[in-house]
């Protein structure tokens, strides 16, 4: 069984059908790019697998356990989604980084509001315990449950900024950990969510479009990160239209036309020997505007 199994994903909005039964898999540690026109559903796959859009039909299984599968009657509730779509890490097009936060504080954040989460449940059962035990059994109790919580905040912490810290250096940023995100250049803000997506240590890491919103001269240092991150075999999904990077860094290819997968394989077979006229036009048409 492969690390991820995707079975005929189909998405509507409206009358619109985006995706038309998208079915592929992927080994663990392996990079897979995806290729197409603007419009023939790459964003909508991604935002599928990330559990920010729900597909209409289909099944999702990554290591084993089905995360997702439409022809369930019964809904995720808002928490379980959350806990699932943290299998997955997804680096946007735009960014989107918290403006008026640092660097630091954009990387740490969503580790510290789950960490605050453990806190908040093991108060709870520290309640849940108090409440079994006579009044002095309870009262030796309570300082040792504050004893606990104060070294699991502390532990907690230490190992967010701590791995907060290693992320800055992979991605070449750790002089700019104070700075703000008006303070950088595309590229570097970029770096910053790649660092970002990294910190809650995903399963799957993807990439929408991730040079598309940058000047060419700051293209090369943000693939140079991802390509970096491959040789720490990292899983990984990428939707680009730098073509050359594709053929570089993927182990898979797939090219998605109007909402179908049109043609997959190496990126020998996709981009040397490609078997669908589509495909070969696309590839063509990229090459022209190179």
């Amino acid at each position: 069984m492969a690390f991820l199994e995707v079975n005929n994903y189909h998405k509507k909005f409206g009358e619109n059908e985006v995706l038309k039964g998208i079915s592929f898999s992927l080994e663990k540690g392996e990079v897979l790019a995806i290729i197409g026109s603007s419009g023939g559903g790459k964003t909508t796959l991604l935002r599928c697998l990330n559990f920010l859009e729900i597909p209409d039909e289909g099944t999702l299984t990554l290591n084993g356990e089905t995360l997702f599968d439409a022809s369930e009657k019964k809904q995720n509730t808002e928490s379980q989604i959350r806990e699932k779509r943290l299998h997955f890490g997804l680096v946007f097009q735009q960014f989107n980084l918290f403006p008026q936060y640092t660097v630091f504080k954009n990387i740490t954040l969503a580790q510290t509001l789950l960490a605050k989460q453990d806190i908040r449940t093991k108060k709870k059962q520290f309640r849940a315990e108090l409440a079994s035990l006579s009044k002095e059994e309870r009262k030796a109790r309570k300082i040792e449950q504050k004893h606990i919580l104060s070294e699991l905040q502390d532990g907690l912490k230490k190992r967010i900024e701590s791995r907060a810290e290693e992320l800055l250096a992979r991605v070449g940023l750790s002089e700019k950990r104070n700075s703000y995100p008006y303070e950088l250049s595309g590229g570097q803000q970029q770096r910053v969510a790649i660092a970002r997506a990294l910190a809650l240590d995903p399963d799957i890491l993807c990439f929408d479009e991730p040079t598309s919103a940058l000047d060419p001269e700051l293209t090369g240092e943000v693939l140079k990160v991802i390509k970096g991150l491959k040789s720490s075999d990292s899983t990984m999904i990428v939707v680009t239209h730098e073509m050359e990077f594709a053929k570089s860094v993927a182990d898979h290819v797939i090219f998605i036309a109007d909402g179908v997968i049109e043609e997959q394989g190496t990126p020998e077979e996709v981009f040397e020997h490609p078997k669908s006229e589509k495909t070969a036009a696309f590839l063509r048409k990229s090459l022209e505007q190179v």
